[in-house]
């Protein structure tokens, strides 16, 4: 397994996450993991279809293709406030980009 970029989607907007992305795979890091609990997971979804569709001015900079290669769901516990532990829904998105990330029009 290569190793890849964490991006964990919060309450952000969507274009936040996005941007993220992008940032990402024009720094070189094709393979990238959105990482979502809870009441976050339909946002991971969102963002991972906006980079696949490349939707939207922000995605437009996102190289040719965004393959979706896995997705994982599953739970972890994590510790809450009172001291006792909590079972919370976690969903893993594995994007990959293939081809060349487009120049932008300022250079």
């Amino acid at each position: 397994m290569t190793d890849r970029r964490t991006i964990f989607i919060g309450k952000k907007p969507l274009h936040a996450y996005v941007r993220a992305v992008v940032m990402a795979m024009e720094a070189g890091d094709r393979a990238i993991q959105l990482v979502a609990r809870g009441a976050t997971i339909s946002r991971a979804v969102d963002v991972a279809e906006i980079c696949r569709r490349r939707n939207g001015h922000i995605a437009q900079s996102l190289p040719a293709t965004i393959h979706i290669q896995h997705i994982e769901c599953g739970s972890e516990e994590v510790p809450t406030e009172g001291g006792t532990m909590r079972t919370v829904s976690v969903l893993r998105i594995d994007l990959d980009g293939v081809g060349d990330v487009p120049q932008s029009e300022e250079e």
